[in-house]
Order: structure tokens, then sequence, then C-alpha cells
């Protein structure tokens, strides 16, 4: 039988997630972000994950993600849909296969659960 301890992280607001690093799919100049894992396993991963104002590119290739946002603001294009803003309390589902921008309208935090397929 596997681990059953619990695993948790408070305050998610306040938590430090390191440093933060430029993200490689950015589309705007100086965009960075930062994460912290809270618990992973060969097919799950759930954490942390925030960064700062701009837009990206990003797809899910092999992998679901859930997210809620905790805070800012966020804007998701996709191709043939209209865009959609996401702000705290909002749960959103990128399924494996999704292709889209992000535009990050102010500092962006989510608690984030990656499945792979």
């Amino acid at each position: 039988m596997g681990e059953t301890s619990t695993h948790s992280l408070h305050d998610t607001l306040a938590a430090d997630l390191g440093a933060h690093a430029p993200k490689p799919t950015a589309t705007t100049p100086d965009l960075t972000e930062a994460a912290r894992s809270v618990w992973s396993d060969d097919r799950i991963d759930t954490g942390l994950w925030e960064c700062t104002p701009g837009s990206f590119a990003a797809t899910r290739e092999g992998y679901t993600e859930i997210c809620t946002i905790l805070a800012g603001r966020v804007t998701l294009e996709v191709d043939g849909a209209e865009p959609e803003e996401f702000g705290p309390g909002d749960v959103m589902v990128t399924p494996s296969g999704w292709r889209g921008t992000w535009i990050v309208h102010e500092p962006l935090r989510k608690h984030y659960t990656i499945v792979k397929d």
C-alpha cells in the first residue's frame, strides 16, 4: 500500500512558491512564473502556480489540468470560441489536447491539479 499521510499547504495566498523564472512560451516580454508542487505521483501533480501580467501560449498535450483561481484575473482565448475571463473562486478545466492563449491581466495565482492521460 502507498503512502497515506496528509500533504498540505496552508495560507495559499501567502505561501512562498520560490523564485520566479521567465515563462518559456511568453508572448510578451518580462512575463515570469513560479510554482510549488504540494503532492505528486506517477499520474497526478497538484500545487500552486503564479505568474506576472502578460500573455503566453499554452497547450495540454498528454494531460488535463484542473485549476481554481485564487487571486488575479486571466482571459483564456481558444480558436473558435469566445474569450472567457476567470477570477478568484472560478474553476476551469483545460482538457488534454487544449490549445490557447492566456492573457493575464493582474498577478495570477492558482491551485492546479494535473492528471496525465
